[in-house]
């Protein structure tokens, strides 16, 4: 047979369409319009939702082996603590009767004198239960997603608190779970106040170091390693009070203005489990009152 009669073209099986570099530049393309309109538009908002919710069901499934296998070591593990738990449970019984004796006479002096001073009570916020399902696939941000969704009520900018303290805030919220980025990522920050002195600062995240910093104090400022810091009250969302962090390390140093203060989380970031979602104390406050309209000016040519 004449080799010009033999067909040259490769067989089916060996054709693959387009080109490895037209592959490549149409996907990349794809990703960049993609990227643009969930950060533009918000296009993908409602497809991550969705696929949360579809998802959910499956991830459930996936983790019943795990959470078995770790009940049962569980199970031991906490049989031996709660025994010794129990004992010293028992010592520090007798302290707290005393104690709550004499938080209650204060609380009651308390209401007494807002009544005289004619005060507004305090406001105590509503909470919910709610556990930790899985981290966020994100190995850049510090982010859990808790099994409480739109369907619990649950809002974007709630705090939520475990037995520390404060943990975290709910920053996106689908039908079924919520995501809670937790007081060590680098976009988040805490209006905080030292009781020692009274001063009020904004704490942010730190992950680098597991930790959160206070920005923008001065070097002379007084603060010493130790003091704790609460929650201000002051942005309308987290209730006064709530313990956040405990400074640990102040660096002053003479060429700089600014002191670099670390201070190491109350909460156990990596290993909470069990939390409580607090309602945001804005949804408690009386709204704003509206803006005084503005006086009209004098003409150029008016008399005064």
């Amino acid at each position: 047979m004449p080799l010009g009669t033999l067909d040259r073209s490769p067989p089916p099986f060996f054709r693959q369409g387009l080109s490895a570099l037209s592959k490549l530049i149409i996907f990349s393309a794809l990703a960049v319009f993609l990227m643009v309109a969930d950060v533009r538009l918000g296009m993908t908002g409602p497809l991550r939702s969705a696929l949360f919710t579809v998802l959910q069901p499956l991830q459930w499934l996936s983790l019943q082996p795990g959470r078995a296998v770790q009940f049962v070591a569980q199970h031991f593990e906490d049989l031996a603590q709660a025994q010794e738990q129990a004992t010293q449970a028992r010592k520090e019984l007798s302290l707290q009767l005393l104690r709550s004796g004499q938080v209650e006479q204060l609380t009651q002096e308390n209401q007494q004198l807002r009544q005289l001073l004619e005060l507004k009570q305090r406001m105590e916020p509503s909470a919910q239960a709610a556990e930790i399902i899985y981290e966020a696939a994100d190995p850049y941000s510090q982010k859990v997603i808790i099994d409480k969704g739109l369907a619990a009520g649950i809002e974007t900018g709630s705090p939520v608190i475990d037995a520390g303290g404060v943990i975290g805030q709910v920053t996106r919220v689908h039908p079924l779970v919520s995501e809670v980025t937790l007081v060590i990522d680098r976009e988040m920050s805490i209006p905080v106040l030292n009781p020692r002195t009274g001063v009020r600062s904004v704490a942010y995240g730190e992950p680098a170091q597991g930790a959160i910093e206070l920005r923008f104090m001065a070097s002379n400022a007084d603060i010493a390693e130790g003091d704790l810091l609460t929650t201000s009250g002051v942005d309308g969302v987290y209730p006064a009070g709530l313990p956040v962090a405990r400074v640990t390390q102040i660096q002053r140093r003479a060429e700089s203005t600014f002191a670099r203060i670390y201070c190491s989380p109350l909460a156990h970031v990596g290993a909470a489990r069990h939390l409580l979602v607090l309602k945001p104390l804005k949804t408690q406050l009386p709204p704003a009152p509206e803006p005084a309209p503005a006086k009209p000016g004098r003409g150029k040519g008016g008399r005064s």
